[in-house]
């Protein structure tokens, strides 16, 4: 450390600036995002610093922070934590040649963060427990009487409450009130969306909801957690066909304004988005023209219901949530 501080006094002295370093909160895949700091470092000489976290921890440091934050930018894995972030008043508005590189329905109507990949809501299911004849057609289904004990979710997490905040967007308080109280009567909650998909595949459940990048992550290495396994997905625009947003925003109190744009910028264009493609996140790629790993259901297929992301009520999630005896 003092060598360092020695060496950027040496620095000032001699008038020579010193390298500009981007600082990045990360809450998206931290493979993924190594990949996109070192591939944008490699492009411009640039130094990106990566703090890792959830989307949740994130986005309260972020508020907690507020204009005193080293942050330049936040990615996340959902939606919600950045309109967090934006309802505190810290984002800046994205560039809109930025904004231009992904499809409209991938970024919010604010045009304050932008989308960098997507995940699609997924039913996982044993077809040794059940047919697929079987298999509910909505995921509101979920919450009759009859799937009682046959379903699983982590309802715990950050991904499963973005679900449910499609849920509520779609279908209302009322509706999604319903559908949480059969959740806490009738599902086996888990920790995490691996162990939703373990405990499909070792038959301790029929089925269970989750992201459909951990099915496929899994069926690339050993198919361990998912050998015995299937997936369902709702399409007709059913709330359990949501595609989640993982967005990128710029701090409004950063120093180093135009990198941080360039940094988005580069994440969304053809370039960010192939790292994304040739990763193993398994994400959707949402850059025009860009597309996603082949073994993928495709994105067009899957007749998501059509959500505005910044409507995504994250807050109003949990308190529903709280209500029912779930969190």
């Amino acid at each position: 450390m003092a060598l360092a501080a020695c060496g950027s006094s040496t620095l000032e002295a001699k008038g020579t600036p010193e390298p500009e370093t981007l600082t990045v909160y990360n809450a998206q895949h931290e493979s993924l995002t190594d990949a996109w700091a070192k591939a944008f470092e490699d492009r411009t000489g640039i130094r990106v610093e990566v703090r890792h976290g959830s989307d949740s921890s994130m986005a309260a440091q972020l508020v907690q922070e507020g204009s005193s934050s080293p942050a330049d930018v936040f990615l996340t894995e959902n939606s919600p934590a950045m309109t967090t972030v934006q309802n505190a008043g810290l984002l800046a508005a994205v560039d809109p040649a930025t904004t231009a590189q992904v499809g409209p329905q991938y970024a919010p109507s604010t045009h304050q963060w932008v989308g960098i990949a997507a995940r699609s809501t997924v039913l996982v299911y044993n077809p040794s427990k059940i047919t697929a004849a079987q298999l509910p057609t909505s995921i509101m289904d979920l919450a009759k009487p009859e799937w009682k004990g046959k379903w699983g979710a982590a309802a715990g997490g950050a991904d499963f409450q973005a679900i449910v905040s499609a849920i509520l967007a779609t279908q209302g308080e009322q509706k999604t009130a319903t559908w949480l109280a059969g959740l806490k009567s009738g599902a086996q909650v888990f920790q995490s969306n691996t162990a939703v998909m373990k405990a499909v595949n070792a038959g301790q459940v029929p089925v269970g909801i989750m992201y459909h990048y951990y099915w496929y992550r899994d069926q690339a290495l050993t198919k361990a957690g998912s050998k015995n396994t299937a997936l369902l997905y709702f399409r007709h625009r059913d709330p359990g066909a949501f595609v989640s947003i993982s967005g990128g925003g710029v701090l409004k109190s950063t120093k180093h304004a135009a990198t941080a744009q360039k940094f988005l910028a580069f994440v969304t264009s053809a370039q960010g988005q192939k790292v994304l493609a040739t990763s193993d996140a398994k994400e959707y790629a949402v850059g025009n023209g860009v597309a996603s790993d082949p073994a993928l259901e495709p994105l067009a297929s899957l007749e998501a219901p059509s959500v505005d992301p910044f409507t995504l009520n994250g807050p109003k999630v949990i308190t529903l949530m709280t209500r029912a005896g779930i969190l």
